[in-house]
This record gives structure tokens, C-alpha cells and sequence, in this order.
């Protein structure tokens, strides 16, 4: 329906988009660049020096902010349960740092799965922010490489796996590489092999 200003001046005004659920995290990658992947800290003056805990404190603090402003409009009570765990996780990693980030890099997060669009169901939807994935034209969803093959935007999940490195639903480690189990006998195999040619 047209307003009286939009009748009289011959305007038309552009449908508003509906406000997103997602949060800003520039302070948190801000904050997150300063810490590398392997926890220390490289600033300009002193490559050698390590985060200090307030540090790592403050990049859980900064994801435990998204989660609980995420879950004060959560459109289902599941949704909200859903991210106040996330939120009492982070607790204990803000009261006891650790001091180094577990999370997993950029370089992870690049190489994992992309979910093509028309693989999606029109009711699928991030665990995490509750949008419908087709809702946005550029959505960006992954699979992570857990159990579960949990879906999510990519911008949602990732600072949870930067600083956690686990996948938000099941908690199952993501990046870790499992250690090839090594046979004895081929190890020995290998010596006498080596002696041969001593």
C-alpha cells in the first residue's frame, strides 16, 4: 500500500530487506588474526611473544556474545536451547583460557565441502542462525566432515571452528589428521632390506 508521500511525489521506495539474524564478527577475526593458527601471538615489535590469556579469553567471549545474541531471537525454543549450550561451552574456555586456540585455520575452512543449491531442500536450514539456506541467493553452505555431515553457512560455523575446532553439534574434532598405524614387521622388513645393501 502506497503512502500518502509516495502518492504525492510520484516515488516509489524499495521493499526493505528483512533484517538477517546473523551477527558482525569483525572484532572477532580482528582479534583472531592477531592470535595464529598455532596460538601465538606475531606482532610487530616482538615476533616471539605469546597471547596473553585476557587474549583467548576475550576471542571466546566475542563468539559466546554472537551465540547469545543469536539465541535472545531465536524463532524456536530448540534453536535457543541449542545455542545457550554453545554459549555455557564457551564458559569454561572464558574463565580458564587455554593457551593456545584448538581451532582449526583458514586453510581447513577453504577446503571444506560446499553443498550445491540444488541439493537443498527449500525447508533446509543452519542449525546455527535458523535461516533457510534458498532464502539467500548466495548462500554458502558446507559439510563438515564429522559423522553427521552437518550442514551449515559458512559464516556461522566458522568462528566456532577457528577457536574451537570441534563441529557444534556432535563436538566431534574436525582437522586432525589420525596417525597411519605402522606394522612392526614391515619396519623390520625395511631394516633387513637396508642391511642387504649396508
Amino acid at each position: 500500500m502506497a503512502t500518502q508521500y509516495e502518492v504525492e511525489h510520484n516515488v516509489q521506495f524499495a521493499e526493505t530487506q528483512p533484517r538477517s539474524r546473523r551477527v558482525n564478527m569483525d572484532s572477532f577475526f580482528s582479534l583472531l588474526n592477531r592470535v595464529s593458527d598455532s596460538g601465538t601471538a606475531t606482532p610487530h615489535n616482538n615476533p616471539h611473544a605469546t597471547p596473553t590469556l585476557p587474549d583467548m579469553a576475550n576471542i571466546f567471549r566475542l563468539l559466546q556474545d554472537q551465540m547469545q545474541t543469536l539465541a535472545s531471537t531465536a524463532p524456536t525454543a530448540e534453536n535457543r536451547t541449542f545455542l545457550m549450550d554453545l554459549v555455557d561451552t564457551l564458559d569454561g574456555d572464558i574463565l580458564d583460557p587455554p593457551d593456545r586456540l584448538r581451532g582449526v585455520g583458514q586453510e581447513f575452512l577453504d577446503a571444506l565441502d560446499r553443498v550445491g543449491r540444488k541439493t537443498l531442500r527449500g525447508d533446509d536450514d543452519c542449525a546455527i542462525c535458523k535461516i533457510p539456506y534458498l532464502e539467500d541467493p548466495y548462500c554458502l553452505v558446507v559439510e563438515l566432515p564429522c559423522k553427521g555431515a552437518h550442514r551449515f553457512d559458512l559464516e556461522c560455523v566458522g568462528p566456532w571452528l577457528r577457536s574451537k575446532g570441534t563441529c557444534p553439534m556432535c563436538r566431534e574434532e574436525m582437522g586432525k589428521k589420525k596417525a597411519a598405524a605402522v606394522q612392526e614387521d614391515e619396519d623390520e622388513d625395511e631394516d633387513d632390506m637396508d642391511m642387504i645393501y649396508a
